[in-house]
């Protein structure tokens, strides 16, 4: 059966924003994403990664509430955020929803970013709350809702994006060529309430440094 949604609660430091979630989705915990799950009342169905984060009181809690625990060693070659996603994958989601903080060591969210753009993961729509930031991966064509003055900013990652459009936006897009390492879609800004992006080809970075999902 399919899941439309799961939530994957990344670990690290910095409580993830409340946001508010469709019901029946099944939750899955990055390592000590479990705890930012209890402290957001979710209840967690499995829980991914080495544990070496996550306080063994949590992990027992979680545990007997129901949550199945896929355990796997320190030393490996993907992070615990990369195994919950994958974990997530396999239910055959329509959406994927990541919630974390932004707090903590630099290469990991710097990491995080590039992997929720990951080809792997190109099948299903995915957003994540970041802290007070919403982001949001564009392949093809996707409208974000948000208000009028909301900061928005436009990546390329993982190569070159073309064709990009964006309309309701004070600084248009018209089939613009965005390029990693960029600043082209920095800092743009919602016109109206909604934001039509759309691609000919690529992977796009939309950031809203005060967003909410």
């Amino acid at each position: 059966m399919t899941s439309h949604t799961v939530i994957v609660l990344a670990g690290g430091l910095g409580r993830p924003a409340a946001v508010s979630l469709p019901p029946g989705v099944t939750v899955i915990a990055a390592d000590s994403g479990a705890e930012h799950a209890l402290e957001l009342g979710l209840h967690v169905d499995l829980a991914v990664g080495d544990f070496d984060s996550v306080s063994p009181s949590t992990l027992a809690a979680i545990e007997r509430a129901g949550a199945r625990i896929e355990r796997h060693p320190a030393e490996k070659d993907r992070s615990d955020l990369e195994l919950a996603l994958v974990a997530a994958l396999a239910l055959d989601p329509v959406r994927i929803v990541v919630l974390g903080g932004v707090e903590g060591r630099l290469d990991h969210l710097f990491g995080e970013l590039l992997l929720l753009a990951a080809d792997a993961f190109s099948t299903v729509s995915v957003d994540a709350q970041l802290g007070t930031a919403a982001v949001h991966v564009v392949r093809g064509e996707r409208v974000l809702a948000g208000a009028p003055g909301e900061l928005l900013s436009l990546f390329a990652v993982h190569g070159p994006a073309t064709g990009v459009v964006g309309e309701g936006l004070v600084y248009p897009l018209r089939r613009e060529l965005l390029l990693p390492g960029s600043t082209r879609g920095l800092s743009n800004v919602f016109a109206a309430p909604e934001v039509r992006l759309g691609l000919e080809s690529g992977v796009v970075l939309a950031l809203r440094p005060d967003g909410r999902l």
